[in-house]
């Protein structure tokens, strides 16, 4: 029996990961230094170029049970709430072979979980910490801190699906210069229950609201239940970490955005969050490579972006499911499969990474430029907006 993948990290990438490269004939080991494998955060949104990999695995049953497809998104001029494009997404499946669904992380990240629990080919340890790896002779021997102590590992290959500040991509290029640098922009996060929420907002649509120097998403989870509200400010670091340490009630954040102006519609929408979270959002350098020999990065470990596109965890799946391919094609070479799938992705990867940078720059124009800006979205309209966008989605 040949040796298994390694993967590190149980979030929506590694799951989706252990679900394609076990469909594609492998055995996987997926370690997950959490005790319990559990998502935090709220909710997020899944294009439908990831909604097609995920479809492609055999889940579009179980995601269509937690999932909420939203009509439309509407896309608003922040200080007054007017729309200046609504982009009806209730028909997109037609055109692109899947809808735009939003989860909340928890139930997304269950329904790969139970997927995973059930496969043959996957074996899950939790409270498990990679440490020191070696790559040599064909094979990778790490050690994996768990709760009985360290074990010997011997795997035939290694994929770091752990997150922004990966442990395996610290192996695999020690050097200070690719550290996460502070992007100069915090997210506040928090779940609304829908009847706090103004009546005007409460449809199954989502809303981005425009700003100077921020800008608001929101949209319904869970069966409209609870909306995900998330306000997105640039600003100088309160702090060093990446951890959500910090947190303010929504009267104290709609009072941190006095300077902005929010629309009274909006600014009722921030007061009804009885906590919002602090994420400030970091950025890593692109990299020129992202495997070696029998280690390789997926998701956020190998191409953090900015969340202004939409399309973190998209990718990560989108890596997932090519890396899944590589292995159906290139069989038992580890190596020639982790190059391949590399030079699949690494080029759209970074291209969306620099996109969703500059659509966050975008967003936060002010002044003559954010009124130019209004004027071209009204322009595009719903349409053209998808349009614009359509390469992402293909």
């Amino acid at each position: 029996m040949s040796a298994p993948i390694v993967i590190a990290g149980a979030g929506i990438g590694g799951l989706t990961a252990a679900l394609a490269v076990a469909q594609a004939g492998r055995r996987v080991h997926l370690i997950e230094r959490a005790a319990k494998i559990e998502e935090v955060g709220a909710g997020f949104q899944i294009a439908p170029n990831a909604g097609r990999a995920l479809a492609r695995l055999g889940l579009e049953e179980a995601l269509a049970a937690v999932a909420l497809e939203p009509q439309g998104i509407n896309v608003r001029r922040g200080r007054d709430g007017a729309v200046l494009a609504r982009l009806d997404v209730s028909d997109v499946r037609a055109q692109w072979g899947a809808p735009f669904r939003v989860f909340h992380r928890a139930d997304l990240q269950q329904v790969l979980l139970q997927a995973a629990l059930g496969h043959p080919q996957i074996e899950i340890r939790t409270g498990t910490r990679l440490g020191e790896f070696e790559d040599r002779d064909g094979v990778v021997r790490l050690r994996a801190h768990g709760p009985e102590g360290v074990e010997e590992i011997v795997a035939s290959g290694l994929v770091g699906a752990d997150g922004q500040r990966s442990a395996v991509r610290a192996h695999l290029l020690p050097t200070e210069r690719d550290a996460p640098v502070y992007s100069g922009r915090t997210a506040w996060r928090a779940l609304i229950p829908t009847e706090l929420a103004p009546p005007e907002l409460r449809a199954r649509e989502s809303h981005l609201w425009l700003l100077p120097g921020a800008h608001v998403v929101h949209y319904p989870l869970r069966d409209g239940s609870i909306i995900n509200v998330v306000v997105i400010v640039s600003e100088p670091p309160r702090h060093t970490e990446g951890a959500a340490i910090l947190a303010l009630d929504g009267p104290e954040l709609a009072r941190h955005l006095r300077r902005q102006q929010p629309a009274e519609m909006l600014a009722a929408l921030i007061e009804a969050g009885a906590s919002f979270r602090h994420w400030p959002l970091f950025a890593r350098p692109p990299l020129k490579r992202w495997s070696r020999g029998g280690v390789t990065l997926l998701g956020d470990a190998a191409h953090p972006m900015m969340p202004f596109l939409a399309q973190g965890a998209a990718q990560a799946i989108e890596d997932a499911e090519a890396l899944g391919l590589a292995f159906r094609q290139l069989g038992a070479s580890v190596e020639r499969a982790f190059a391949a799938y590399e030079a699949k992705r690494i080029g759209r990867a970074a291209k969306i990474v620099r996109a969703s940078w500059r659509q966050g720059e975008y967003f936060h124009l002010s002044g003559l430029a954010a009124s130019a800006r209004d004027l071209t979205i009204r322009a595009l309209g719903g349409r053209g907006m998808l349009a614009r966008n359509a390469w992402l989605y293909r």
